[in-house]
């Protein structure tokens, strides 16, 4: 464990990337971190008995060059249990995040068994006494992702009990997906299309509740469509966009501060050599890569990028190499020096 909890920045929520099982390992946030330096990440969601049970080092420790180095990353727990969360709470303090967030939207069938996610909000007074217990045990700020409702109840006295509930318990922020949860006849995948999204419904919320910073995600996969949505909010939060187009995670950061979008290939060179660090520990290639693909989506040249970058990582040994020539081939093939 290492971390240098004086030099924690403030989070700053105005663009954030949702947690994503699978996806949002320490790897990918380094990569979304010279993506757009400014956004909040957060991890994959981490159940509190593994954190207390299992490896923690390697279910919380992040890319040693990210912690202390001005990158907010949010750690997402998942639980119902006052104390575990809280002791897991206590457990993650010395890796480095700058907020601890739990889960109370994720719909599958495996974290309903466990009695957490989305089925939580039919238990807002479960929910208020889970997040005192976390605040309790921290002094970093804890907050909530939640949807908008689940299965039959009403999204509006629903929603307003259960945002009652949380803030009675010091919550200040609430990370909103902006559809119903229904926890019977849909899959998790079905579960973030099918349901209709209610960004006026989210709105409204956050309208009637200035004392709270509610974040809107879901669905949001252009620019035009964030920066639509985005003055009725204190942020926004992306998810599949985020990581299949990273590149609009730049663009919104431009759109919102004026930044410059930075160069693919500076971002790659970047994760090139971030590669050959990892790879000098041991870190298979395609563990890191993977997270890489989308990152010449809608350029020239984008195709031969996700396919070799896809083929060859698995058994390429030099990555940093393999990442700079593919994106040096991109670039040309942009500039049309290259068929």
């Amino acid at each position: 464990m290492n971390s240098d909890r004086t030099k924690m920045p403030a989070p700053d929520r105005r663009l954030c990337v949702a947690p994503m099982m699978d996806w949002t390992d320490r790897h990918c946030r380094h990569f979304h971190r010279h993506v757009a330096p400014g956004a909040l990440l957060f991890s994959e969601m981490v159940t509190a008995d593994a954190v207390i049970h299992g490896d923690r080092d390697r279910l919380l420790a992040q890319a040693p060059e990210d912690v202390g180095a001005g990158v907010s990353v949010a750690l997402q727990l998942g639980g119902s249990d006052p104390a575990r969360l809280a002791e897991a709470t206590r457990l993650a303090a010395d890796y480095g995040y700058a907020e601890i967030n739990l889960n109370v939207g994720c719909p599958s069938d495996r974290v309903q068994s466990g009695r957490f996610g989305a089925c939580l909000m039919a238990e807002p007074g479960l929910v208020a006494d889970c997040m005192a217990a976390m605040r309790a045990a921290t002094d970093l700020p804890v907050t909530v992702k939640c949807r908008i409702g689940i299965d039959n109840m009403d999204p509006e006295a629903g929603l307003d009990d259960f945002i009652d509930a949380v803030a009675g318990a010091g919550v200040k922020v609430v990370y909103l997906h902006a559809r119903k949860a229904w926890l019977s006849g849909l899959s998790p995948k079905e579960n973030r299309d099918v349901p209709p999204l209610d960004y006026d419904r989210a709105a409204r919320l956050a309208k009637g509740r200035p004392d709270l910073d509610i974040i809107l995600n879901g669905g949001l996969d252009t620019v035009d469509a964030v920066m639509r949505e985005r003055p009725r909010f204190a942020g926004v939060m992306l998810g599949r966009a985020a990581y299949r187009t990273p590149m609009i995670l730049a663009e919104l950061l431009a759109a919102m501060d004026g930044d410059a979008v930075p160069a693919r290939v500076e971002i790659a060179d970047r994760m090139a050599d971030y590669a050959d660090r990892r790879g000098a520990e041991g870190v298979p290639l395609h563990t890191i890569t993977r997270h890489m693909l989308g990152l010449y989506h809608g350029q020239r040249g984008a195709r031969m990028w996700r396919r070799h970058l896809g083929e060859e990582a698995r058994n390429r040994r030099d990555g940093g190499t393999l990442i700079r020539e593919l994106a040096a081939a991109c670039e040309a093939m942009a500039t049309g020096m290259a068929a």
